[in-house]
């Protein structure tokens, strides 16, 4: 007599906590997925219009290589949560891309800064000096001090009536807490070999010594300041030093002291740039633009190292000696 196996089908709650976390994992890979795909449509759309766009690698035609220099200049960062910043490292090869491409006729430099690290800013300079092509600046709201210092050589200057510029003369802060720590009862042991290896530390108060001996360093800086400006827009020494006291002024003085050649804007500075460059018409534009990462791309905000970036910054202006090309003022 044969026996039939019964077949029992599973419980109706345990087919819909199956079918449940079954929808979960979907909805977590649609999560994860959607935006990766998106993405890669974006770059790869953003690969194929770029150039008819003009923000390619390379400019279809004769064209303005257009470059923006916009937030504080430093040697090392990236825009993000903690704003823009103009890295030497970007403007530099964005200047050698234009610099090399047989397109680009001549060079628009978009300048909206308040200025930065002397090195960055001397780098900036030092590269525009090289390239043979016409470069035309245009003034935004604010391009001072190392602002200024890169526009300084270029073959012609716009401003806005209203821009703050100038501002020539370099600072340094160093911020001191011997007294707070005095007050909270913190001692720091620190061993050099060389007296003033441990020059320009939170933890302590500069002597007299140190203080003359810093003030010669920035005194040479700001000769070197006054001379970039002297060369480059044809002034004696003597005038640049009549303003050159860290004072911002605007656009419509900036005209009149020699600073800058004219009052206009980002098309008057383009139609220069084209005028300059022997392009017939209305010049094509080619915007260099700064490539953002993935995390950017997907959800707008900057990756991790930026934040360790910026940390290592403030901890730079802690606890290091540092000069610079910058304005001071209530933005920055």
């Amino acid at each position: 007599m044969s026996q039939q196996m019964a077949v029992t089908s599973p419980p109706a709650s345990q087919s819909r906590r199956s079918l449940a976390w079954l929808w979960i994992l979907l909805a977590v890979g649609a999560v994860i997925l959607v935006p990766v795909i998106a993405c890669g449509a974006f770059g790869f759309a953003l690969a194929l219009g770029t150039t008819q766009q003009g923000t390619g690698s390379v400019a279809l035609g004769p064209s303005v290589g257009l470059i923006r220099v916009e937030g504080p200049i430093t040697s090392s960062g990236s825009s993000g949560s903690f704003g823009a910043l103009a890295t030497s490292d970007s403007v530099i090869d964005q200047l050698h891309q234009a610099a090399q491409d047989p397109n680009i006729m001549a060079i628009v430099l978009r300048i909206n800064s308040p200025g930065g690290e002397v090195v960055a800013s001397d780098e900036i300079h030092h590269a525009i000096t090289q390239i043979e092509k016409p470069i035309v600046v245009s003034m935004g709201s604010l391009a001072a001090s190392g602002g200024y210092y890169i526009a300084a050589p270029t073959d012609y200057i716009y401003a806005t009536p209203n821009t703050f510029t100038g501002s020539i003369g370099v600072i340094s802060q160093f911020i001191t807490a011997q007294k707070l720590l005095d007050e909270i009862g913190v001692e720091v042991v620190v061993i050099t070999a060389g007296e003033g290896k441990d020059f320009g530390s939170f933890h302590r108060d500069m002597t007299d010594e140190e203080q003359v001996y810093w003030q010669s360093m920035v005194d040479q800086t700001y000769a070197n300041f006054v001379d970039v400006v002297a060369q480059g827009r044809g002034l004696t020494v003597d005038q640049v030093q009549q303003f050159a006291d860290g004072r911002v002024i605007i656009g419509t003085e900036a005209l009149e002291l020699g600073l800058v050649d004219e009052i206009g804007y980002l098309d008057d500075a383009i139609r220069k740039a084209g005028e300059l460059g022997g392009i017939q018409g209305e010049p094509r534009v080619h915007e260099y633009v700064h490539q953002p990462g993935l995390l950017e791309l997907l959800y707008g905000i900057s990756t991790r190292s930026d934040t360790y970036a910026s940390l290592g910054r403030i901890l730079a202006d802690i606890s290091g000696p540092r000069l610079e090309y910058r304005y001071i003022g209530p933005a920055y």
